[in-house]
């Protein structure tokens, strides 16, 4: 019989493979070329260029205004990277044609937000403000209105980077599960639990 742990990753390495087998859309205005010499990918649209490293057995071929990914063999591991490659590229055919947003609020009395550059300063419930420096690449604002919490807005062409610096700024105040009170995504549910003065 076959181990739990073995048929997850069966699984996964078909799911990924036929994700690899899509082609890949590339919109007017966005260039995808495929340097073999040093088996890199660059994408380069209206927001921006950017640039993935292949592993050598893989190849990119585009017909007319696809880019399909090219798997070596029906190894395991080449069907895995297979579907990861595809999904990589295909970010950064969105990233550079239309770019990413992230939304976060800041919820707590009190709790604010300011952007001087790439600088954020963050006055989140602590005795002291955290200064967050956010990479050159991405763009950030802070919002602050009426009758609304504070809002931050991260912009930039790179899915993995947004992505992680997103994380990061909610994990400086993670969001506490009895008063809601913390960084939060947009939108984001936050279950909350009761508290010992409920059960009474």
């Amino acid at each position: 019989m076959w181990g739990a742990k073995y048929c997850v990753t069966f699984i996964n390495s078909i799911t990924m493979s036929r994700i690899g087998r899509n082609p890949i859309q590339v919109p007017k205005g966005v260039t995808v070329t495929y340097n073999e010499s040093d088996h890199k990918v660059s994408v380069k649209g209206p927001k921006g260029e950017l640039h993935q490293a292949l592993d050598p057995d893989f190849k990119i071929k585009q017909e007319n205004e696809e880019v399909l990914v090219q798997r070596p063999s029906e190894q395991k591991r080449h069907k895995a990277m297979h579907g990861l490659y595809r999904a990589l590229i295909a970010n950064m055919v969105t990233g550079v044609n239309t770019g990413y947003k992230h939304q976060l609020e800041l919820v707590g009395v009190g709790f604010k937000a300011s952007a001087q550059g790439n600088v954020l300063d963050l006055s989140v419930g602590y005795s002291h403000n955290i200064f967050f420096v956010v990479p050159p690449e991405l763009k950030v604002q802070a919002i602050t209105e009426k009758g609304s919490n504070p809002t931050i807005i991260l912009e930039g062409i790179d899915k993995q980077l947004i992505g992680h610096v997103a994380a990061k700024i909610k994990s400086l105040r993670k969001v506490e599960p009895y008063k809601g009170k913390g960084i939060r995504f947009s939108g984001e549910y936050v279950r909350r639990k009761a508290g010992k003065a409920a059960s009474k």
